[in-house]
């Protein structure tokens, strides 16, 4: 592999982790400050609220690993 498609990758995969990232966390934020709204609309409701929030939350970072580390291996390849 020549030294420009390295660089190539490198950068590639560095852009497609760090919009990784700023996808998660951004969705992340949502989710809670939704979460927050309801505890504070219903806080009868909060532990549902909680809970769901919690099972989202894992879920997007478990989809969010999965494209860091396929962002990581396409620059190693």
């Amino acid at each position: 592999m020549g030294e420009l498609a390295k660089a190539m990758a490198y950068l590639s995969a560095g852009l497609g982790v760090g919009i990784t990232v700023f996808g998660v966390g951004s969705g992340i934020g949502r989710l809670a400050a939704a979460a927050l709204e309801a505890a504070s609309r219903q806080p009868e409701a909060a532990g549902d609220a909680r809970t769901t929030m919690i099972i989202a939350a894992a879920l997007i970072e478990g989809t969010a690993l999965f494209a860091i580390i396929v962002c990581i291996l396409l620059a190693f390849k």
